[in-house]
């Protein structure tokens, strides 16, 4: 009964008091987001003011595909058919004469009139037009793209031109309020709002754009048209640029993705002074750290990236990185698993020098690597195994079948090793990742030459860690 009355008496006190409760209110939410304010006038919380300051430097960008002559037989490609699901609806083919498409853009530096949108947005336009918030209609050239990224650097001469604060790279975290801007379905300045669900998301939208995925996902609400619209923090700093969604219907469900600002800044710095990106690279084929990992190699952490492979005359065997070395830090950032890495080196210009931490046998090492310019194409040597006719075999693993290397086999890391010759399907081995055609080099800290060396480092418990060469290339499994 005494709660009851206390509750009572604190529920009058709000309905007699509106002008204590309204400036209560307009204290807590100002140490929360700048984003909402309480407008004195009407008593509403609002995010008016900061969406005044914000909604002019993001712009409406409408292309014009000129296109080949229609082709009526030919066959959407899986890329076109997946981009036709992402914008809600059947698109016109390629090579069906003129195209028309549609997304958003966010003006970066008002005095050059420069613009950030997507790649997929622009992509093979013939004309690209740009709409302010004002209506003014403007022909916009195109300064530089960056596919692996999804961006693309837009050019306009106008004057008054609004531009967006960008937020310092690194600051956004999870449950943060974060609001997306941009053209869903072609309505100009729409805003939605949410959090910032999480980071370092990979493969958004499923839509396979971007080697160099690293996202922001968010739940704020990103439709068809808002690709290359602006995700700002409650300060209307811009965080993001929406690219992609992950949805049955081709509308929002929930599950939105941003280019982070990190990646955005380099790859617009690259753009502004070259025309592209060039892109770097270190030598190493890396993978993440599993827990079947962690324990066979004697992990303390999942976190790192570890190297299964170290290219001949790279700049990380010229800075002594052997494999089996998990890389924790590169150039001041923590490497969390495999994409940080990706990321943090292919953003980098060729000739950067940066340090790089690592761990090998449980003791951290760290040094200067120079990063070199990657080729266009790194495709994976590939080596065709045959399946030896009699051989001496013992069963490994539970499902796994292995014997000493044939001699008609040519293999890059030599002769040393055992043989897979054959994964039952469904097997512990099959759900390691072990593979027929595998060839174990080392287990654990042990080299592998033959069949007997093989047998003595399986002894005991696991999980065992394997290095194995598949088709030319090195990488870790643990079997446990």
């Amino acid at each position: 009964m005494k709660k009851t009355f206390l509750l009572s008496a604190a529920a009058l006190a709000l309905i007699a008091s509106p002008l204590a409760f309204q400036n209560a209110a307009d204290a807590q939410i100002s140490t929360r987001s700048d984003a909402m304010t309480i407008d004195p006038q009407r008593g509403v919380l609002t995010m008016a003011p900061l969406l005044e300051r914000v909604t002019p430097a993001v712009v409406s960008i409408n292309t014009l595909d000129e296109g080949d002559a229609p082709d009526e037989d030919r066959e959407l490609s899986r890329e076109e058919q997946l981009m036709e699901r992402f914008f809600g609806g059947r698109l016109p083919n390629t090579n069906r004469g003129p195209r028309a498409g549609l997304g958003s853009g966010v003006i970066v530096d008002a005095d050059e009139g420069l613009i950030i949108t997507n790649n997929h947005v622009i992509e093979d336009a013939d004309e690209i037009t740009v709409t302010l918030e004002d209506r003014r209609r403007i022909e916009a050239t195109l300064v530089g793209t960056d596919p692996d990224t999804d961006i693309a650097l837009l050019k306009i001469d106008a004057d008054n031109l609004r531009e967006l604060r960008l937020a310092r790279a690194g600051e956004a975290k999870v449950g943060d309020y974060v609001i997306a801007v941009g053209n869903p379905f072609g309505l100009s300045s729409t805003v939605t709002s949410g959090i910032i669900s999480a980071l370092g998301r990979e493969q958004g939208g499923g839509l396979n754009r971007s080697r160099y995925e690293n996202y922001i996902q968010t739940d704020a609400s990103i439709n068809p048209g808002n690709s290359g619209g602006a995700l700002i923090n409650s300060k209307g700093e811009l965080i993001g640029i929406n690219t992609a969604i992950v949805s049955r219907s081709g509308s929002s469900a929930g599950i939105g993705f941003a280019v982070p600002i990190r990646t955005v800044e380099n790859v617009v710095e690259q753009l502004r002074e070259n025309g592209e990106v060039r892109r770097g690279r270190i030598g190493v084929i890396i993978q993440d750290v599993t827990p079947e990992l962690r324990a066979g190699l004697g992990l303390r952490s999942l976190n790192g990236a570890l190297v299964s492979e170290v290219g001949d005359d790279t700049p990380a065997e010229k800075a002594g990185l052997e494999s089996g070395d998990v890389v924790i830090d590169f150039n001041g950032e923590d490497v969390i698993d495999s994409s940080d890495l990706r990321n943090f080196v292919g953003l980098l210009q060729p000739g950067t020098r940066a340090d790089i931490t690592y761990l090998r046998e449980g003791s951290r090492r760290t040094t200067k690597i120079t990063v070199e310019a990657a080729p266009e194409d790194e495709a994976p040597t590939r080596r065709a195994s045959s399946e030896p006719e009699e051989m001496e075999m013992m069963e490994a693993f539970d499902g796994a079948e292995v014997s000493n290397i044939p001699d008609e086999l040519e293999l890059r890391g030599g002769e040393d090793g055992v043989y897979v010759a054959n994964v039952d399907r469904g097997s512990r081995a099959q759900r390691a990742g072990l593979v027929k055609g595998d060839v174990i080099r080392k287990v654990g800290k042990n080299d592998i030459s033959d069949l007997d060396d093989f047998e003595d480092a399986v002894r005991g418990d696991g999980p065992f860690a394997l290095q194995i060469e598949r088709q030319g290339r090195n990488l870790f499994l643990a079997v446990k």
